[in-house]
């Protein structure tokens, strides 16, 4: 299949092609290479260990596309999925899991500071993103509670209202930012 044919196929193709064809394969990692890196990011504030994780999905998406399955699901979401799996996994051994990649030979990543300093920024720039989104209000309050580490009894007087309603607002807000942040992945 050629390069443009494989950028026009949907992610659910990309994955029935990669078994034969790695060019599909690379089409569906550059198209969700940057979010997954970016959940990483948001979920340990590691640029190093983000891209570790991120190669481990990927290596792990490789060798299970074969069995994926669209009636299951979104080839997202069932990358996202994996990702999931991947963090829980970090968590819980308290390292970044390598099995896939060796499995595939793949050599270890070393990123230095520009590409750390990147990651870091796809993170940031999409939680921005977001927070612009929000209402006025709320995003005061969220940017001043979150951003600035301000407290309520601070923002309640800049912002010329009580606690309560600081509190309430920068609760909405985080609310409104999770179901956003879901809806994208």
């Amino acid at each position: 299949m050629g390069t443009w044919r494989r950028s026009r196929a949907s992610d659910e193709q990309l994955l029935a092609l990669a078994v034969r064809d790695p060019e599909a394969f690379g089409v569906f990692y550059d198209r969700f290479e940057r979010g997954v890196l970016a959940f990483f990011y948001r979920a340990t504030r590691r640029a190093d260990i983000a891209a570790d994780l991120t190669a481990e999905v990927f290596a792990a998406a490789l060798e299970s596309a074969p069995r994926f399955s669209p009636q299951l699901g979104s080839a997202r979401a069932w990358l996202f999925g994996i990702a999931r799996h991947e963090l829980a996994d970090a968590w819980e051994h308290g390292r970044v899991e390598d099995r896939a990649r060796r499995r595939l030979e793949m050599e270890a990543l070393v990123l230095g500071d520009a590409a750390v300093g990147r990651i870091a920024q796809l993170g940031e720039e999409r939680a921005l993103g977001l927070l612009a989104q929000l209402p006025e209000d709320q995003k005061c309050a969220v940017a001043g509670r979150v951003l600035e580490d301000r407290d309520y009894a601070e923002l309640a007087v800049a912002l010329q209202c009580s606690e309560s309603v600081v509190r309430q607002r920068v609760s909405r807000g985080l609310r409104r930012l999770r179901a956003r942040l879901e809806q994208t992945r």
